[in-house]
């Protein structure tokens, strides 16, 4: 029975040896990196604030006008005009920065 065996191992086939792979072609060069140049434009400036603005008013409530008044009521008096002139000097800035926004 041990015959049968060892005969029998023998009738198996068996795989060919394998043979040495032959290594593989060389891989082409690289392409160079391409250049892009992108252009980014620059915005221009403008001004936003118009050049017919014009400048601040001489607002009566000054210190020295404040203590060359009269009195208490002249003092209120160009306290008063001062804030109306301000008052106008205001809204028509606002309206201004408003463009610009």
């Amino acid at each position: 029975m041990a015959g049968l065996a060892l005969a029998g191992c023998a009738a198996v086939a068996r795989p060919p040896p394998l043979l040495a792979a032959a290594p593989p072609p060389p891989l082409p060069p690289p392409a160079a990196p391409r250049e892009v140049i992108v252009r980014v434009p620059t915005p221009v400036r403008s001004a936003c604030v118009p050049r017919n603005l014009p400048p601040p008013p001489k607002y009566p409530d000054t210190p020295a006008a404040l203590r060359a008044a009269g009195g208490a009521a002249d003092r209120y008096q160009l306290i008063a005009a001062g804030r109306i002139l301000r008052a106008k000097r205001l809204a028509l800035l606002e309206r201004v920065i408003e463009g610009c926004r």
